[in-house]
Order: structure tokens, then C-alpha cells, then sequence
């Protein structure tokens, strides 16, 4: 309701029709409603020419009228939104429209916001100074800033509209805004999974569920698009599993009463698992032999798992084997031989001529920022290409992938020709850019902070830009990073970083700086690979060197400067990146110093790690082997040498294991951790829930790492060292916190094996996150 404002009554003339009735005495009797006013004249306007209060009216002199007209002259000029009141009165043979114009609005203020701004606020409203006031489009703006801070998240907020009458017919309008809290997630339930646990499918969608920590910290919005995302996510976690026959039969969401939760039930039919049978090859095109394409079976192994997945990437290879032999308008159409008595599906790949249409051209609109470019090049056709469904809904998947885009939907249309398609794009920009504010703790390190500011789509190019300081009692690093992911509008990413890094660990009695830039290519060479090559020139100093360091490390003393190639060599064959059940990862990193600057070397670093589950993925276990190699001409650098611990070896403290010297400098008995040429470390993971209420958010872990790190090039001048291989082992468990604030870890570690001057680490906690 809009106050103090008083709405305007419609007076209309209660002695009308005797006026009418008088004014012609003598007309017939079906005549005697109407009347025939010799002019019409208007009070009461101010900014509004009389004129237009006429034209609006509808009401011409010397035009007979009824009293059914006069109303609906009256209804009209209401309708305009320009008046407060209007009386239509005959007065002695003329007609007399009297108006109260609304006032003009003078300035439209906002009280009570905070989450949103002024200025977000003010381009919700389409309200303007200087407009006439409306009761009815202050609602409307109230409505629009409601739906504003449901986008936020907010959906107990209130708005309500007020005015404060000034001089010269003139209003202030005041939008009061009581924000609420955030409206959380507070449950997402499953109903109908019966292979599958309510976590587990959680863990596919993106719609979180508020937990213990979050009623702390912050609790997961609502977004009403994102439920339409977490259908197809869910049908794809399914389909990747072998579960053919499975649909989202709904998906709903209920606001509680007191409009403080959202509770979001999905519906499930998950129907029975399916494996691969035997699959095979028919062609129905002149000239294309299905033999050909055979090999590209080898992706579907009889007796695993159907996966979908792996039915779309041979359609895709046979596509592209097909367009490379001239024939570009193929159709490879999957039909499926089911037997549902041993729930096998036998799959033919069936090869057929496509209707020939080619692309006309590709629209896109709603990109008021980010350039056409950076749209076009998630297509792998362009306009004259054959038209491909199949690529044009997995161009649409890349785009809306970008993250640039708060909706992205592509459509089809036919062109101007039967045989052409106009491929149209719509998109609407959001917010890439990022302000974080972080904190850390670690029972090593102490606490930490950290600021960086990130722009994802740097100028609509596409581009991401970043600064980043972080820092603490023990380190600070200072980094600058720009990276080009597609340059020459190709599958091709171009970057650079600068950063300085400065080391001051209270374990060792020296000080690390370094300075550097390093510059990166990297590009796909198959399907699950990727190389990306690097240069590094950086001057790696060694400073500070207390009395009580090591002969070694004060030998090393000063500064140096390093020109390094290099590559990064990653095959990733995991089924998700960010939460991984299954597959595997391998990447290998090698440089290569010597190319001017003061120091020659060849540093390895390999790893590879294996992800398994069991349970239907709630025990999610991983192993990891990692090892490095540094070969250098002369004299190793501590800067460049290997350690571990901490993190990385748990059970052992941060530089806890490896070459020490512990001799005595002036009766002083010293124990400095030197580093490695060489390491080898294995991990065993496994996390798995505890059984609690899952709102707590508390998953347990078991884990267990061996390994060594070993190698010196030069011990001269140190009475006892010992660079040779020993390994040291430990086993431990987890306690881990899903917050929304930060994953929080608790590890507790037992050394199994070790050696004298080893440094244990029972206990160690971190956490970390951005706000």
C-alpha cells in the first residue's frame, strides 16, 4: 500500500442525467439520455495542455453524449496514471472536466538496503525523476526490488513504497527496504534413489544444503535456474553410470512459512543398471565402409558399465573420421538392443546420409560486454559449414561453461533458404569479477591473510587478470598473472605471472627470496592430454644465513639467476575434475636451467594418482605416487632442492625428513634441513561418511604415506650428514568440517618408521578460505 498518499475519488456529477434531461426537453423519449454540450472546457491542469486532457477524454462540443460515455471518459482519463481526480460536471451547456494532476516525482531515495546498493537498486526501478507519480508503478518498482533480492537470495525481504509531499506538486519517493537474511537451502531430499544415498547425489548437483557450519558461517542460497541445471546434472550422473531408463519425474522447492528456508525435493525414477554388449557398425552411405570405423569401438568394452559418455565421444570420432573422408553431412545414429534379462544393451552405430544443410549465419545478442569472438570460437563450425545438432548443443555447453553468462540459450531457425540454418545465441551478461579477502591457519605456520582481486573476463576479451598478496608471519608473496585462453581465437592459452616470494621459516636459519617471471603456452595434444610449455628467469637469493646454519647452506649464500625451459605434460582420465569417483591422472613437469643466467640443472617431477569408490561412491579412495629428480652441474641450490613434510607428508613436520646437518659450529649443536636431489613419497586416501546427521557436515578419513627424500651433491664442510635413502612411513586418520566458510581439516599421524633428527608432526589443522 502506498502512503500517506490519498487516493482521488471519481466524482462523477450526481445530477448528470437531470442536466441531460433538461438541456433537451423536447427530444423523443429514446432520446432523452443524451445531451449536446456546446463546448468543453478543463480546471485544474497545471503541466498538462487542456487540449490533451480533451483528446484523452474522447469528448468532442457539439457531439451528443450519453451518461455511459461521460464514465467511460472518466475511466480513460484514469487511465493515463496522469490524475489523482477527475470530474466531468455540465454547467449551463458546456462540459467542465476538473483534474487534480498527479505530482511530479523530485528524487527517489532508498533506506534500509545493504546488501544491494543505491546503484544496483536504482536500475531495478523504471521510475524516474521528473515522471508523474504513479501508486500503481511504485508497486511495480517495489515488486521488481523484491525480485532483485530474491536473486540474492533474500526472499523474506520487504519493500515498501512511501512519498513525501513537497511544494510545487512535487513528491519524494522513498523505497524502504527491510532485507531479511540470507534464505538458505535448508534441506534437499531425494525421494525414489534407492542405489544411490541422498549425499552422494548431492555431491552431483549444485544446489548445496545448509549444514551445522553454515548456520555459522552462511548458508547456501536458492536459485530457481539452478534447479533446472541440477535435473540434467543428476540425468548425466545417472546415464554415466548405467542407469538408461533414468528420469527427474519433479522437482520442486517449498518456502517454509516464516520465508527463512527452501526445501527442494527431487523426484527419481533411477530404473535398472545396464552394461556395454557388444557394439558394432552398419553403414548406409555409397562409398563408406563401416569396417573404417570399427576401430573406433575400442572405446565401448563389453561387459563394463554403459556410460553415455562414451557412446557421445565414438559418435563424435566417427563424425570427425567422416568429414575428413568428404562426407561432411553424416548422421551416426546410436540404436540400442536391449535385453532386459541380463540388462545389456547392444549398440549399433548406424551410418546414414543427413539432410544437407549448411549455416547461414550465427546471432548472437545480449552480449552488452564480452565481444562476439569470444562466443564464436566456442563453435567448431562456422557460417557455410554442414549444419551439426550435435555440435551446436555442445557449443552451448562451452559457452555457458565461460561462467560469463548468468543464462545462455542457443536456438535453431531456419534460414532464407530450406536448405540453411540461422544458429541465434542469447546470452545475459553477469558480474566476472572478484574481490577476495582470505585467511588461513595452519598448527605449522601460524595465521595468514591474503587479498587478491581477479577479472575473469578482462575488457569482454575473455582474458583473466590477477593480483594476489598473501602473507604471514613466516612467507609473503606478491604475484601478478594475466592468461589469454584461447589465443588466435584457437585452442591455444597464452599467459604470464611476476612474482616475488620471500621465505623466513622459524626451522631454518636462513632467508629465501625470489623474483621472477615466467611466461606459458599450452595446448591440447589428444583427447585426455595436454602440454603446456614455460620459461622462468628469476634470481633466486639466499640471505640472512644465521651463525648456527649449516657450512652447506652458508656456502650457498648470495644470488643467483635462473633461465629455465620447461613443459608440463598432464593425460587426465578422471570422470570429474572436482569431485573425482574414478579414472586417473598422470602429469610429468620437467626444466631445463643452463640458457644463459648463472645456473645449469634438470629438475624431474612426476606423478601420477588412481581414484576408485566403493558403497555406490561413498567411499571415495585415492593413491598417489610422486617423485622428483634434480641433476645439477656443480653444486645444488637449497632453493631448487626437494622436501617434505607437513601437507605433503603427513606425520612428519614441514622440512621434517631428509638430509640434515647436525654437527656443531663453535660448540653450538646446529640441525639445519638441507633438502634433496631426489624424492619418492606414496599416499593411500580414504574418505567416507561417519554415519552422523549429515547437516553436521562431518566426513572421517583414514590415510597413509611412505616415502624419502635423499641426495646431496657436496658435504664438505659439514661433520654429519647423512644424504643416503631412508624410508620413513606413517599412518593417520581424519576428521574433516564441510563448512561454508572452509573446509576444516584435523589430521592425526603416527610415524612408523624413521630415523634420527626426523621431526614428527602428530597434530596438524588447517584451514582456509576466501570471504
Amino acid at each position: 500500500m502506498i502512503k500517506p498518499l490519498r487516493k482521488g475519488s471519481a466524482r462523477l456529477a450526481g445530477s448528470l442525467i437531470l442536466a441531460l434531461a433538461l438541456s433537451a426537453p423536447s427530444l423523443p423519449s429514446d432520446a432523452q439520455a443524451t445531451a449536446v454540450f456546446t463546448r468543453i472546457d478543463v480546471a485544474g491542469t497545471q503541466r498538462i495542455d487542456p487540449e490533451t486532457v480533451r483528446v484523452f477524454a474522447g469528448l468532442e462540443a457539439g457531439v451528443p453524449v450519453t451518461p455511459e460515455e461521460i464514465n467511460l471518459a472518466v475511466r480513460r482519463l484514469f487511465a493515463t496514471g496522469l490524475f489523482e481526480q477527475v470530474e466531468i460536471v455540465p454547467e449551463a451547456g458546456r462540459l467542465v472536466i476538473n483534474v487534480v494532476e498527479r505530482p511530479t516525482i523530485n528524487r527517489i531515495a532508498f533506506e534500509g538496503n545493504r546488501a544491494l546498493d543505491d546503484d544496483t537498486l536504482a536500475q531495478v526501478v523504471e521510475l524516474r525523476p521528473r515522471l508523474a507519480y504513479s501508486p500503481a508503478a511504485a508497486e511495480a518498482d517495489a515488486q521488481r526490488i523484491l525480485d532483485a533480492y530474491r536473486a540474492a537470495g533474500r526472499f523474506a525481504a520487504r519493500v515498501e513504497p512511501v512519498i513525501i509531499r513537497r511544494a510545487d506538486a512535487r513528491v519524494d519517493l522513498v523505497f524502504q527496504v527491510f532485507e531479511g537474511r540470507v534464505t538458505p537451502v535448508q534441506r534437499v531430499a531425494f525421494v525414489g534413489n534407492r542405489v544411490f544415498s541422498d549425499s552422494r547425489l548431492r555431491r552431483a548437483i549444485q544446489t548445496g544444503q545448509a549444514n551445522l557450519w553454515t548456520s555459522i558461517f552462511g548458508g547456501l542460497t536458492y536459485d530457481a535456474d539452478r534447479l533446472e541445471l541440477d535435473r540434467e546434472l543428476l540425468r548425466q550422473f545417472y546415464l554415466e553410470r548405467g542407469y538408461i531408463d533414468f528420469r527427474v519425474a519433479s522437482a520442486t522447492a517449498e518456502l517454509a512459512p516464516e520465508r527463512d528456508a527452501f526445501f527442494v525435493t527431487f523426484t527419481v525414477n533411477e530404473g535398472e543398471r545396464y552394461d556395454f554388449g557388444t557394439p558394432s557398425v552398419v553403414s548406409n552411405i555409397p562409398g563408406l565402409n563401416a569396417a573404417e570405423f570399427v576401430p573406433l569401438l575400442r572405446e565401448i568394452r563389453p561387459g563394463s558399465v554403459y556410460n553415455a559418455v562414451q557412446v557421445e565421444r565414438v559418435i563424435e570420432r566417427m563424425a570427425f573420421q567422416a568429414g575428413q573422408r568428404g562426407f561432411a553431412f553424416v548422421e551416426i545414429v546410436p540404436r540400442v538392443d536391449r535385453d532386459d534379462v541380463n540388462r545389456r544393451v547392444d549398440i549399433t552405430f548406424e551410418l546414414q546420409e543427413g539432410e544437407r544443410v549448411f549455416i547461414e549465419r550465427i546471432d548472437i545478442v545480449g552480449n552488452t560486454r564480452t565481444l562476439d569472438r569470444v562466443i564464436r570460437r566456442q563453435f567448431r563450425v562456422v557460417e557455410g559449414d554442414a549444419f551439426n545438432a550435435r555440435e551446436v548443443r555442445a557449443a552451448e555447453d562451452r559457452i555457458r561453461g565461460l561462467g560469463y553468462f548468468s543464462r545462455a540459450q542457443v536456438s535453431v531457425r531456419e534460414g532464407a533458404a530450406p536448405a540453411s540454418a540461422v544458429v541465434r545465441v542469447e546470452v545475459e551478461e553477469q558480474p566476472t569479477g572478484s574481490l577476495n579477502l582470505g585467511g588461513a591457519f595452519s598448527s605449522n605456520e601460524g595465521f595468514a591473510a591474503q587479498i587478491s582481486v581477479t577479472e575473469r573476463n578482462f575488457l569482454g576479451r575473455g582474458q583473466t587478470v590477477s593480483a594476489a598478496f598473501s602473507g604471514g608471519a613466516q612467507f609473503s608473496n606478491v604475484e601478478f598473472g594475466f592468461t589469454e585462453p584461447a589465443l588466435l581465437d584457437r585452442d591455444l592459452l597464452a599467459g604470464f605471472s611476476i612474482y616475488r616470494r620471500q621465505r623466513n621459516f622459524d626451522e631454518l636459519a636462513f632467508e629465501t627470496t625470489n623474483t621472477g617471471f615466467e611466461p606459458r603456452l599450452g595446448f591440447p595434444v589428444s583427447e585426455n592430454g595436454r602440454l603446456t610449455l614455460r620459461y622462468r628467469l628469476s634470481e633466486d637469493e639466499i640471505r640472512g644465513v644465521r651463525a648456527t646454519a649449516s657450512p652447506i647452506i652458508a656456502a650457498e649464500e648470495g644470488s643467483a639467476i635462473t633461465s629455465a625451459f620447461g613443459f608440463t605434460y598432464a593425460f587426465d582420465r578422471r570422470n570429474s575434475v572436482v569431485d573425482p569417483t574414478a579414472g586417473f591422472i598422470l602429469t610429468l613437469n620437467q626444466d631445463f636451467a643452463g640458457a644463459g643466467g648463472d645456473t645449469r640443472f634438470s629438475k624431474t617431477r612426476a606423478a601420477a594418482r588412481a581414484f576408485t569408490s566403493f558403497f555406490d561412491e561413498d567411499v571415495i579412495v585415492s593413491a598417489t605416487i610422486e617423485g622428483g629428480a634434480l641433476f645439477w652441474d656443480g653444486d645444488s641450490l637449497v632453493t631448487d632442492r626437494f622436501t617434505t613434510g607437513g601437507d605433503s607428508f603427513r606425520g612428519f613436520a614441514r622440512n621434517g625428513i631428509g638430509p640434515r646437518d647436525r654437527g656443531t659450529i663453535n660448540d653450538i649443536r646446529i640441525d639445519e634441513p638441507l633438502g634433496g636431489n631426489y624424492f619418492a613419497v606414496g599416499r593411500l586416501d580414504a574418505s567416507f561418511p561417519l554415519g552422523l546427521p549429515e547437516e553436521y557436515g562431518i566426513f572421517g578419513a583414514l590415510f597413509a604415506d611412505a616415502g624419502s627424500v635423499w641426495g646431496l651433491d657436496n658435504t664438505a664442510g659439514a661433520e654429519e650428514v647423512d644424504d643416503s635413502f631412508y624410508l620413513r612411513s606413517s599412518v593417520g586418520v581424519s576428521v574433516i568440517f564441510e563448512t561454508a566458510f572452509a573446509p576444516l581439516r584435523f589430521n592425526y599421524a603416527w610415524p612408523l618408521r624413521k630415523r634420527a633428527g626426523d621431526v614428527d608432526e602428530r597434530f596438524r589443522f588447517t584451514i582456509q578460505t576466501r570471504f
